[in-house]
């Protein structure tokens, strides 16, 4: 199999193909993945999808990723849960609703009330009025989880992963060329080539149904104490499929968003790292051409949010980034999954779900392209 991305979608093909007895040429453009497998919250998020396929494959991977935890406990899986915090009476109601909803027991989901919010996670001494806690919600380390799968596929001794290199054409059935003209054959190509949508995927798909989106998060200081789950404010329930109905109507009719997050399309959601500093975000931007710079008002919109969660200061930030990530156009999609030439598959589009739902994206692909 060649796979064409090692990013974590790419990466979870390898580990399908490798897992089946397969043997893997993986090819990257970069020294090491460098796009949103890597700028992102790490989060295993099930509590916020659209009911159907997405939550199906969230469920999927879910169970996946600690199954493959438990072979590479370097990912850094933590089973921790998320409480969504309702900061005011509109927000609560829709928590309240979902956590009466048919699919509550499915996800998870809890409504508490403010103690018992402190009890799950004591860090969050700020107002509040409750929290929907969603107990199948996890995380994994986004900075280290591909490394560390590469080099568990690498002790398989059918593995081979080549960075550095750009693929640039396709050189018959199944087979891809590189920028330093070796030819690379196998039996399946798997393109996944995240938010690099030109170059040989715009000659194979001029049309391609998926768009990119822009983010920027940031990396705090070490907070000092546990946050002992995943953190998302009462934006989250605006942005979230699953929150859909009339108690999510009200809320954006009578308590609209302010206009730096609205203007910037924001929620908090917020992850503590290994080390104990703070993954925050997010912004989504839309129209192309992208901003080439970050701007601070994001940034101080969620260091007042944080603060007012945690009843102290935010940490200060270390590291502010953006990044871009490729989502299908298809709101009923969970990936875009196509053949696009004899023996090339593309698979790219997962927007933001990429590290949530790769691991049952590519076990999809493999019982579809009949990886026995």
């Amino acid at each position: 199999m060649i796979i064409v991305g090692a990013g974590v979608l790419g990466t979870m093909h390898a580990w399908q193909a490798v897992s089946r007895g397969h043997e893997v040429v993986h090819i990257e453009r970069e020294d090491a993945a460098r796009g949103a497998s890597v700028r992102n919250f790490g989060l295993v998020w099930v509590g916020g999808r659209a009911p159907g396929a997405e939550l199906a494959a969230a469920q999927r991977s879910r169970v996946l990723w600690e199954e493959i935890a438990e072979r590479v406990p370097a990912l850094g899986f933590r089973p921790s849960g998320s409480l969504t915090v309702a900061a005011t009476e509109r927000e609560l109601a829709v928590a309240e609703a979902a956590a009466r909803g048919p699919e509550a027991a499915e996800r998870g989901y809890e409504l508490l009330g403010p103690d018992r919010v402190r009890e799950v996670n004591p860090a969050l001494r700020g107002d509040l009025l409750g929290a929907l806690w969603c107990r199948r919600d996890a995380q994994v380390e986004p900075r280290t989880a591909q490394a560390a799968l590469q080099a568990e596929l690498a002790r398989s001794g059918r593995y081979t992963l080549l960075t550095g290199r750009e693929v640039r054409d396709l050189a018959g059935p199944a087979a891809v060329r590189d920028d330093r003209g070796e030819v690379h054959r196998g039996d399946t190509v798997v393109l996944c080539t995240g938010a690099w949508l030109g170059g040989l995927v715009r000659e194979l798909v001029p049309d391609l149904p998926v768009r990119r989106v822009r983010l920027q998060m940031a990396q705090t200081a070490p907070l000092g104490e546990a946050l002992t789950t995943s953190v998302a404010d009462g934006d989250s329930f605006r942005y979230y499929p699953a929150y859909r109905g009339p108690e999510l109507d009200v809320l954006n009719d009578a308590q609209p968003q302010g206009p730096v997050p609205a203007g910037h399309a924001m929620q908090l959601l917020m992850v503590q790292r290994a080390d104990g500093s703070l993954t925050i975000g997010d912004t989504h931007e839309y129209d192309t051409p992208f901003s080439f710079d970050t701007s601070e008002d994001p940034y101080d919109h969620l260091a007042g949010v944080v603060t007012r969660l945690l009843g102290r200061p935010m940490p200060p930030i270390r590291r502010r980034w953006a990044g871009v990530y490729a989502q299908c156009l298809d709101p009923a999609a969970v990936v875009h999954r196509a053949a696009v030439a004899d023996g090339v598959h593309l698979v790219t589009g997962p927007g933001g779900r990429g590290m949530t739902c790769s691991p049952a994206i590519a076990e999809t692909t493999a019982e579809e392209l009949g990886w026995s």
